[in-house]
């Protein structure tokens, strides 16, 4: 009977050391956690007027803070863990599995947001450029981790992920600040070269959407000697607003003016001689 007793006494106090012990560790873990998450969120907040007093893309902010703290959180974990007494290297294995479960699941969301922190640092474009890329063209209206908004000139809006982008050619026809728009127009090879060039340079200067100033100054040139025409390019310089007005009115303009000093269309020619 005393040895029974004894085993059973010997078995309680067992138990009663065991949760004591874990217990402590798990008081110690609740404490470590509460503390952490309010380091964290003093931490964010610093972070967070730091990053408002830089020049630091508006859109690309609330992805680092998010990153910032999911890390800082995770780095809590496993301090938490460590406290608790789990296994280390076990507690680790099980992270690296759900990471790389996590990052099968969502590969192609995470090749956009990659490619959104691209777009967003290194800035081949910004909000109100006008771009052509991936076989849109129009105005950049959004830049987020995810996707890019243009909206395009028949007021179409094109919302193309972020990696499509990056992996094509984009093209920044706002990065200048100015546009050159190339309007060839030909006369016949008997008409006179220079009275035409006269002509579109004074529709050119006349224009209040074509800049005149320093290297900007619009020209008329000869481009090339065709089989029945000589080839001249107009060359006005607009801002990136006045590309249409431009593209199409002026070179109406251009065509009138033309016909209206006796310039006729040039038409194929043949020279035919006569042998006896």
């Amino acid at each position: 009977m005393d040895t029974i007793t004894n085993s059973l006494q010997n078995f309680f106090n067992t138990i009663s050391s065991g949760l004591g012990n874990w217990g402590l560790q798990l008081i110690g873990a609740i404490a470590a956690l509460i503390i952490g998450l309010w380091i964290i969120r003093i931490i964010m907040k610093g972070v967070s007027k730091a990053f408002e007093k830089t020049s630091l893309d508006e859109t690309l902010q609330p992805f680092l803070l998010t990153t910032i703290g999911f890390l800082l959180k995770l780095l809590l974990i496993i301090s938490i863990a460590g406290i608790v007494g789990l296994p280390m290297a076990s507690f680790a294995a099980l992270l690296a599995g759900v990471g790389l479960a996590i990052g099968a699941a969502f590969n192609g969301s995470l090749g956009h947001i990659a490619s959104g922190v691209m777009l967003l640092i290194f800035k081949p474009f910004k909000v109100g450029d006008l771009i052509k890329t991936n076989g849109a063209f129009g105005f950049v209206k959004e830049i987020s981790v995810f996707v890019t908004v243009i909206e395009t000139f028949q007021n179409e809006t094109e919302i193309i992920p972020n990696s499509a982008i990056t992996s094509n050619k984009i093209t920044n026809l706002t990065k200048i600040g100015n546009l050159r728009i190339d309007m060839p127009f030909a006369i016949r090879y008997d008409a006179d070269i220079s009275k035409a060039k006269e002509i579109v340079l004074d529709i050119l200067n006349k224009d209040k959407n074509v800049l005149q100033e320093g290297a900007s100054k619009p020209r008329v040139a000869v481009n090339n000697l065709g089989q029945n025409s000589v080839e001249l390019l107009a060359l006005p310089y607009v801002n990136c607003e006045n590309y249409w007005d431009v593209y199409w009115d002026t070179r109406q303009a251009v065509v009138e003016a033309l016909g209206k000093a006796g310039f006729e269309a040039p038409l194929p020619q043949r020279i035919v001689t006569m042998t006896k």
